[in-house]
């Protein structure tokens, strides 16, 4: 197991303070040492701020793009080598004019906006500015890949470290800890043909690190005088076969991701990580980035794994549509309307969601696809079954839905 990054959670000013973002900088480094020390292999260190309208010297949207070049600059002096901003929220919609040149002009800035949530139900006029920019930002470069630094955010609350959900939300300085966990799933499944003692190993797994992670980081950041706010211990995967997630869903005995058992298998690995006791922030589920899983890659690649497959798994254990290859020229209609059901998802279940969509310039569903990046293996465009929205759906209120709950007056029975 890796820890994919120790995210701290800040309000950084504006004009950006230097002192800040050093005070900050300086307790994450002290946590990687130590965890170094203990043998855990610390990938990034990363920085999220509040949303943009909402930190303390709030950040106009004509001055966004020049904060996000400020703050990259800042943290590559302070060693840190990723920085999310805040996201848009629904009172600042203008905000989404920002993100194209925010991400045109730097390397190591992630985005978001957050289009649904159980008070405010969901947006359709932030799924639409959400499908816009992906739509506008899939050409920047001729790869796509500027959509890996966005998603659109589904009742996501602050705290995850992962990015680029990771968000703060006001008062002292705070840090999580995310992990690359998919590889404990594998090796607790490995040779092990009963699900009882599969689950036990994967659970105690699960606590053992956990309980380390926590004691190490918690000691430190109170040093600092910053809050530590626990473990997003997600079964995060690494395109490699023993880092997989879809490996670990085929050691249950699925021939393929997308196959029938595929939800029940994923729903197993789901209950061990409910089971586990921890100190816990944002997902804590698992994560089935198409382009990040050399398994689900080739599922998808063949045709077996669908976006309706991950719809699915996002309604029981997943963290919604991640890292999806999409063809070049798929309308924004279509963008808006995927991001519609994972929204509803979320709300309905009361779990958090995000959305990060890649069209690809040039490729049509089918297509093969290989980036140079040690991250993501290779695969094809995805299939989107859409056509035009109406009525409703296509305006721009926003959508009370709620998670189930008996009916009031319903009356039970048993038979």
């Amino acid at each position: 197991m890796k820890i994919r990054a120790i995210t701290g959670f800040l309000d950084p000013g504006w004009p950006i303070e230097p002192d800040r973002l050093g005070h900050i900088a300086d307790c994450l480094k002290h946590v990687r040492e130590n965890l170094s020390e203990a043998g855990y292999e610390v990938q990034t260190l990363r920085l999220a701020t509040p949303p943009l309208s909402e930190m303390t010297s709030i950040v106009r949207t004509s001055e966004r793009p020049d904060f996000a070049r400020q703050l990259e600059a800042e943290c590559f002096v302070q060693g840190m080598d990723y920085a999310a901003l805040g996201p848009v929220l629904a009172g600042d919609i203008e905000g989404f004019e920002a993100i194209p040149e925010v991400l045109r002009t730097t390397e190591s800035v992630f985005t978001s906006a957050l289009f649904a949530d159980i008070e405010s139900g969901l947006s359709l006029s932030m799924a639409r500015g959400c499908a816009e920019v992906i739509h506008q930002i899939s050409t920047i470069t001729p790869d796509g890949f500027t959509n890996l630094r966005f998603a659109a955010l589904a009742n996501v609350a602050s705290g995850s470290p992962f990015f680029p959900a990771a968000y703060h939300r006001g008062g002292p300085p705070a840090l999580a800890i995310a992990t690359e966990a998919a590889d404990l799933a594998v090796a607790a499944l490995h040779d092990n043909s009963s699900a009882q003692s599969a689950s036990r190993v994967l659970v105690e797994a699960i606590e053992g690190h956990a309980a380390v992670l926590s004691r190490i980081s918690q000691s430190l950041a109170a040093q600092h005088n910053v809050r530590f706010w626990g473990i997003d211990f997600s079964l995060a995967p690494f395109p490699e076969e023993l880092r997989s997630l879809g490996a670990a869903i085929q050691a249950l005995g699925v021939p393929g991701i997308g196959h029938a058992g595929s939800a029940a298998a994923a729903s197993f690995l789901a209950f061990c990580l409910d089971k586990a006791q921890f100190h816990r922030t944002g997902f804590c589920g698992l994560f089935f980035p198409v382009l990040e899983d050399s398994v689900l890659a080739k599922d998808a690649s063949e045709g077996f794994l669908t976006l309706k497959d991950l719809l699915l798994f996002a309604t029981i254990c997943g963290t919604g549509l991640d890292t999806i290859p999409l063809s070049g020229d798929i309308s924004q209609e279509a963008l808006y309307a995927l991001i519609l059901d994972l929204g509803a998802l979320a709300l309905r279940h009361d779990k958090p969601l995000t959305a990060r969509l890649m069209p690809i310039p040039g490729k049509q569903v089918g297509d093969e696809i290989h980036f140079n990046f040690p991250y993501f293996a290779s695969s094809r465009i995805m299939a989107v079954d859409y056509e035009s929205l109406d009525g409703i759906l296509s305006t721009s209120e926003s959508i009370e839905i709620r998670p189930r709950d008996t009916p009031s007056g319903t009356l039970s029975s048993n038979p």
